[in-house]
């Protein structure tokens, strides 16, 4: 069983940063694709950005490409989320998940575990 624990969520004003972490209970998280998705009340859970279990893959929504960077490190168990130039439509949960596979999917059903989430505001 894999537990993934998201932290550093919070208010920040428009064209601030934010950097998300998601701290996983195994170290065989090594050997698993990781994916941050958002959702904003009323709204369908949406991909963010997901890293290979190498970190060599990775793949962004268009609407946070050239804004977010998504990154991993194997010692730590541990996968960032670093958000630059927040926009208030970047407003939502931020949840991190994770899958056993060599490619790096894009939908949420694909991913077998999920954190709790941490909240993310942007002011406008």
């Amino acid at each position: 069983q894999v537990q993934l624990v998201e932290s550093g969520g919070g208010l920040v004003q428009a064209g601030g940063s934010l950097r998300l972490s998601c701290a996983a209970s195994a170290r065989t998280i090594r050997t698993y694709t990781m994916g941050w998705f958002r959702q904003a009340p009323g709204e369908e859970r949406e991909f963010v950005a997901a890293i290979s279990w190498s970190g060599s893959i990775t793949e962004y929504a268009d609407s946070v490409k050239g804004r977010f960077t998504i990154s991993r490190d194997g010692d730590k168990n541990t996968v960032y989320l670093q958000m630059d130039s927040l926009k208030p439509e970047d407003t939502a949960a931020y949840y991190c998940a994770a899958e056993r596979a060599f490619v790096v999917p894009t939908t949420a059903l694909a991913y077998d575990y999920w954190g709790q989430g941490t909240q993310v505001t942007v002011s406008s």
